[in-house]
C-alpha cells in the first residue's frame, strides 16, 4: 500500500525476481576492507548499510582476523589499507559475490563527500562461526608457600574456578603455574601451583578467549516506501541518538584514566652469617669497613673560594676551553689535508702502475719477436742442408 501511495514517476524501478536458494538467510563470511577514499574507520557492531545482489540492507558486521593458530579474534576497528573478515546476518548469496556498504544513504546525514565505507566480496556460509576476543583475568596472592599460593580476586565463584582448573596462568615476573583447586572459603579464591616461590607483590595473568556471537539484525532499505526518497534513515549509532535527545555520555568510573603512583621498592641488603664469612677464600671474602661515628678531616673542612681565586680559576677554564676548541680546529684541518695527501699518492699509484704495465708489454713482446727470428734462422739452416746432401 505504501508503495502506491508515495509511488514517484521521476525514479526509475527494475523489478526482478529471486530465486528460492536466495530466500534463506543465514551468517555470511565475507572478506571487507575500508575504502581508502572514506575518512572515518568501521567500527565492530556499528549499523553498516549493504548492497549486496538485488537486495540493500542494514546489518552490523563483526569484523575479525584469523592469527597462526586459524582462530577468528575479534577486531574493534577495521585495520588500514587491508582486507579483514567480517561476519555478518543477511540473505544467503553465492560465494564470490563482491558487495560495497555506505554508512547513510540520506543526503542530509552525509559523512563527508564520498560515501562508499567499504568494499568486499563474500567468502563462504557458515551458520558455526567461532569468534573470540582476549580476555586478561589478574589476580593478587595473600598466602605464599613454597611453590604454592592462594590467590584472590581473579573469579567471583567457586563454579567459575572449577571451570577454569588445569589452566595455566602466569605471573608478571615469568613464573609459570597452573590452578589446582577452588578453596572453600572465601568464595572465589583458589590454590595454585608455580615453578618458583611467588613474592606478596607479585601479579597472577590469566589469559583466555571470550567467545563473541554476531547479533541477528537485518533491516532492509525501504526508501521506496517512504515520501522523502532521500533522506531514509535506519537504526542510528548511539551516539547520534544521544545527541539527537540531549542524553549526556555516562562515564563509567572503571574506563577513566587516572594517574598511577607506584611505591619505590627497596631490597633489604644481603647479609652473609660471620660463620659462612669465615670459611671463604680470600677471592670470595666481603671487605666491608665499618661506619664512623666520627666525622673525617675532610668531611670537617669547608673549602670555600675566594674572591682573587674563584676568578683566576675561572679565566684558566675559560682559557682551557679556547684552547680545546683551536685544537679541535686543527685535527679537522689536519684530518683534511691527509686526505688530500692520500688521494694524490693513490694517483700517483695508479699512474705508476699503468706505466708498470706498458714496460712489461715492451719487453714481452721484443723477446717475443727475438725468439720468432731465432726459430725461422734455426729452420732456414736446417732445409739448406738437406738439399747439399
Amino acid at each position: 500500500m505504501e508503495f502506491i501511495e508515495n509511488f514517484d514517476p521521476h525514479y526509475p524501478i527494475i523489478v526482478g525476481g529471486l530465486l528460492q536458494t536466495e530466500d534463506r538467510f543465514g551468517f555470511l563470511n565475507v572478506r571487507i576492507r575500508r575504502h581508502r577514499w572514506h575518512k572515518k574507520i568501521l567500527k565492530t557492531n556499528d549499523p553498516l548499510i549493504l548492497s549486496l545482489g538485488w537486495r540493500r540492507f542494514q546489518t552490523l558486521p563483526v569484523f575479525t582476523t584469523s592469527d597462526s593458530r586459524t582462530r577468528n579474534r575479534l577486531l574493534k576497528y577495521t585495520p588500514e589499507h587491508t582486507y579483514c573478515f567480517a561476519t555478518f546476518y543477511g540473505p544467503l548469496v553465492a560465494p564470490n559475490t563482491t558487495f560495497c556498504g555506505v554508512r547513510v544513504v540520506s543526503k542530509q546525514n552525509t559523512t563527508g563527500s564520498f560515501r562508499i565505507a567499504a568494499t568486499g566480496v563474500v567468502e563462504d556460509l557458515n551458520a558455526d562461526v567461532e569468534i573470540v576476543k582476549k580476555l586478561k583475568l589478574v589476580g593478587y596472592p595473600y598466602k605464599v608457600f613454597r611453590n604454592t599460593a592462594f590467590i584472590k580476586d581473579m573469579f567471583s565463584s567457586a563454579l567459575e574456578v572449577a571451570k577454569f582448573e588445569g589452566a595455566s596462568i602466569k605471573t608478571v615476573s615469568g613464573i609459570r603455574g597452573e590452578i589446582k583447586r577452588a578453596l572453600s572459603k572465601p568464595e572465589g579464591h583458589f590454590r595454585a601451583t608455580f615453578e618458583d616461590k611467588l613474592l606478596m607483590s607479585d601479579i597472577v595473568v590469566l589469559r583466555t578467549w571470550y567467545p563473541v556471537h554476531p547479533k541477528k539484525f537485518y533491516n532492509p532499505v525501504t526508501s521506496l516506501l517512504v515520501k522523502d526518497k532521500e533522506n531514509w534513515v535506519g537504526m542510528r549509532l548511539t551516539g547520534e541518538v544521544r545527541a539527537a535527545k540531549n542524553v549526556p555520555t555516562p562515564k563509567n568510573n572503571d574506563s577513566t584514566y587516572t594517574k598511577i603512583e607506584r611505591q619505590t621498592r627497596r631490597f633489604n641488603a644481603l647479609k652473609v652469617p660471620k660463620a659462612i664469612q669465615a670459611n671463604l677464600p680470600f677471592k670470595s671474602q666481603l671487605h666491608t669497613m665499618k661506619k664512623q661515628r666520627k666525622q673525617t678531616y675532610l668531611q670537617k673542612r669547608a673549602v670555600i673560594l675566594g674572591g682573587e681565586e674563584k676568578k683566576a680559576r675561572a679565566l684558566i677554564q675559560t682559557i682551557q676551553t679556547i684552547k680545546n676548541d683551536k685544537d679541535e680546529k686543527k685535527k679537522a684541518k689536519k684530518s683534511e689535508k691527509n686526505k688530500e695527501r692520500l688521494k694524490k699518492l693513490a694517483k700517483l699509484e695508479e699512474a705508476k702502475r699503468e706505466k708498470e704495465k706498458e714496460k712489461k708489454k715492451e719487453y714481452f713482446a721484443k723477446e717475443g719477436r727475438k725468439r720468432r727470428l731465432g726459430a725461422s734462422e734455426a729452420s732456414g739452416n736446417a732445409f739448406g742442408n738437406k738439399r747439399r746432401a
